[in-house]
């Protein structure tokens, strides 16, 4: 039986996973000791994410539309989810681990043109 990371509980909703082959659909708890996903299919397969190793969350930002997919980076990787509820987690994420670690990710074009501008550095 999975044990909850969290003893109160801020936000539940629903989202997916994608760590490994595939997406997991499952649920969101976020709470006052961290970002937990539990998969739908078989809860045992679950993620855990104590606040204090979040070292940032971002998102794609859009015309003022947060985009569904967001990425945790923690000191022993990276997760990305998708939620249709991504702006009320990120909201959630900055009340405990600061305004400044929800960061906005680059969009598909800028990242492009950074991995151009090296190259074209390179020659």
């Amino acid at each position: 039986m999975a044990q909850s990371l969290n003893s109160t509980v801020e936000l539940t909703t629903t989202g997916v996973s994608y760590l490994g082959m595939g997406g997991k659909v499952g649920k969101f708890l976020l709470g006052n000791k961290g970002l937990e996903f539990y998969s739908d299919a078989n809860v045992e397969d679950y993620i855990q994410i104590p606040w204090e190793n979040i070292e940032k969350i971002g998102a794609n930002v859009s015309r003022n539309k947060v985009s569904r997919h967001f990425e945790v980076f923690t000191d022993k990787g990276k997760f990305l989810f998708a939620s249709k509820d991504s702006g009320k987690i990120l909201k959630v994420a900055r009340q405990h681990i600061g305004n400044d670690k929800v960061v906005r990710m680059l969009t598909l074009v800028q990242t492009l043109m950074a991995k151009l501008s090296r190259f074209v550095k390179k020659k």
